[in-house]
Order: C-alpha cells, then sequence, then structure tokens
C-alpha cells in the first residue's frame, strides 16, 4: 500500500498550470476593464463631444464662462432644469452612492456609467430643449433649456 504525507502534492505538475491560468484572467479581466473605460469627444456629438472626468480633474468646470452644473444626489438631478446658452455646457457630477448615467431622450449624449464623484459634461451649441434621464433609475429626469 502507497502511502502519501499531508505534506506532499498530489499533483505537483498542476500547480504551474493553475497559476498560469490565474494570471490570464487577472490579464484578461484587466484589459476588459480597461477597454471599457470612460467615453471622450467624438464628431457624432453636436457639441464637440462629451468629457468625462472625475470630480477634481481637469475639464470639470462647467462650459468655462457660462455653463451650468447638476449633481445626481438622492436619485434626483439637482437642478431638475438648468437652462444656458447656446455654445455653453453643462457638467453633472454623480454624488450618490450609486452609479448613475445621463442619456438624453434622444440619444444625442450618453454619460455611460458614472461612479460616485465622476462627473461628465456636455457642450450645447443649439438652441432647443434636451430632456434627459439616468438609463439606470429612468425615475431620475431633467431637462437642458438652450437659448
Amino acid at each position: 500500500m502507497r502511502r502519501t504525507s499531508l505534506t506532499s502534492d498530489p499533483h505537483p505538475r498542476l500547480k504551474p498550470v493553475v497559476v498560469i491560468c490565474c494570471l490570464a484572467i487577472i490579464l484578461a479581466v484587466g484589459v476588459f476593464a480597461v477597454s471599457c473605460g470612460g467615453t471622450s469627444g467624438g464628431g457624432l456629438y453636436g457639441g464637440g463631444g462629451p468629457t468625462k472626468t472625475t470630480a477634481g480633474s481637469p475639464g470639470t468646470t462647467a462650459g468655462g464662462a457660462g455653463g451650468a452644473q447638476v449633481v445626481a444626489k438622492g436619485f434626483a438631478f439637482d437642478p431638475a432644469t438648468v437652462t444656458i446658452k447656446a455654445g455653453e455646457s453643462v457638467t453633472w457630477t454623480n454624488q450618490d452612492g450609486t452609479t448613475h448615467t445621463v442619456t438624453a431622450d434622444n440619444g444625442e449624449f450618453d454619460s455611460s456609467q458614472l461612479a460616485n464623484g465622476a462627473s461628465f459634461t456636455f457642450k450645447f451649441d443649439k438652441a432647443g430643449t434636451y430632456p434627459y434621464h439616468c438609463s439606470i433609475h429612468p425615475t431620475m429626469k431633467g431637462t437642458v433649456v438652450v437659448q
């Protein structure tokens, strides 16, 4: 009868394979996380594109001169309606303990998911009324009026 001690490894060749597989999974998750990162401007957006930053980073102040700030807090946008001039920007900052989005009802802009402390800025070049919502919490609604 063969005896094995409790300290001996019954599968010594399997250990390196397990370690390599674990490292490959960690690397794949890291690459996926980086590729799903924030958005930055693009030609599809009427205002030169949105900027997604974290609080305290460059680009979080709304519109330079003029513009508006909105916070997501208590599962609401505050203020619910802002009025700006054409060419100005609105910056939304998530101050809630949960993730939110800023999504135009007509699909013109979308922040993707904003964690607590993250911000999203969008420049409005054309006059009009722009209703928006949180795609995660559809009862959260707001409006940007551009004159």
